[in-house]
């Protein structure tokens, strides 16, 4: 790239040595972090995701202010560090624009936006959430495992009901999808001692986790053979983008493949999921139980049974938060700072063909 200037515009709340990390980058970024106003104009006032909160700070300007001040900054901007609140018309708004880094893995609800689909290169922050997410995985196989849920219960009421809980080690857990995610969880798991069956959309034949490229994976599985590995398995873990292929890959006739016994954890998208043959699965006792962080519609209304089935986990889309979120987030944008600066290829670029 030519030694000139790149600017670079900052569109979500960061820490200031957040901001600091960023401008040390390279003596060639000119980097313009948004005001509190300026976000909240550029993302045409719709709220945030409680995971990018904005600082409980004062006004800095008024909403004609910054609205006037964001023009200049969008027109010259050539990179673009984003929340998923992306307007539809930014293309419009930054005609310098080559690229935008969003601070979220999934792109399935970008997919259609104009960005994705002009000549702006879209990159996401796939790989940040390994450690949080597995995590969660590992935490909520744990807690059916030890009864938990039914613990809670039993303390709420106030109740001494002893039970007899269960482990993890030689239980058999198949994995739907072996990216960051997956393959953290496969390592978790097998550290458990626990049997691992893993689904990859690249392997066109059953073969072992060593073959594949997996050693902690005992047998890598091609889609074809989804439903050995839910016949196989105790617990069922959907770690998969949602994507043409992908949505509605689990419903009735795949539920009812699983064991009685199974469990079935979703943290990739609720759509992924037949939702209603779900309920119905967990409600009849065809499967033992669901924990789910992501869901169909999202918030989860009121009116949904799952929120008073006692074998389903319900939590609000949290399993790839942690207070060190934004720190690897930025460091990705880093280092994709770096390779853009060298003309090198940047990480997790889109490709809306296949959806992620």
């Amino acid at each position: 790239m030519p030694d000139r200037s790149v600017n670079v515009t900052i569109a979500l709340p960061l820490a200031d040595e957040l901001h600091d990390t960023i401008r040390t980058t390279d003596r060639r970024l000119n980097v313009t972090a948004l005001t509190r106003a300026q976000r909240r104009v550029y993302r045409d006032g719709r709220p945030l995701w409680a995971g990018y909160p904005e600082p409980p700070r004062a006004e800095d300007e008024s909403e004609e202010e910054a609205r006037e001040r964001l023009r200049p900054i969008l027109r010259e901007t050539e990179v673009l560090l984003t929340n998923p609140i992306v307007p539809d018309d930014i293309v419009e708004r930054a005609p310098a624009l080559k690229w935008l880094q969003l601070t979220s893995a999934g792109v399935d609800r970008l997919l259609d936006a104009p960005v994705v689909q002009s000549h702006v290169t879209v990159t996401t922050a796939s790989g940040i959430h390994a450690v949080p997410i597995s995590e969660y995985v590992i935490g909520a196989m744990l807690a059916f495992a030890k009864g938990l849920p039914r613990a809670l219960r039993s303390q709420q009421e106030r109740i001494w009901r002893p039970y007899w809980p269960d482990e993890l080690e030689e239980k058999t857990v198949g994995v739907l999808g072996m990216g960051a995610i997956g393959a953290r969880v496969v390592e978790l798991a097998k550290a458990l001692g626990m049997r691992v069956l893993a689904m990859r959309r690249s392997v066109e034949r059953r073969t072992t986790g060593a073959q594949a490229g997996f050693p902690a994976a005992d047998e890598m599985l091609p889609p074809s053979e989804l439903r050995h590995l839910l016949e196989e398995s105790d617990y069922v873990v959907v770690a998969l983008p949602l994507t043409n292929e992908s949505r509605g890959l689990i419903g009735e006739p795949q539920l009812r493949a699983m064991k009685p016994s199974a469990i079935i954890v979703n943290i990739g998208r609720g759509a992924i999921i037949d939702e209603q043959a779900l309920v119905q699965a967990l409600k009849e006792g065809r499967i033992a139980g669901a924990a789910l962080d992501v869901f169909q519609q999202e918030p989860l209304s009121g009116e949904s049974e799952l929120w008073g089935l006692e074998n389903v986990i319900v939590t609000p889309h949290i399993s790839g938060g942690t207070p060190r979120y934004m720190e690897r987030a930025v460091a990705l944008f880093c280092d994709n700072l770096r390779r853009y600066l060298a003309d090198e290829p940047l990480r997790n670029v889109v490709d809306p063909a296949r959806g992620y």
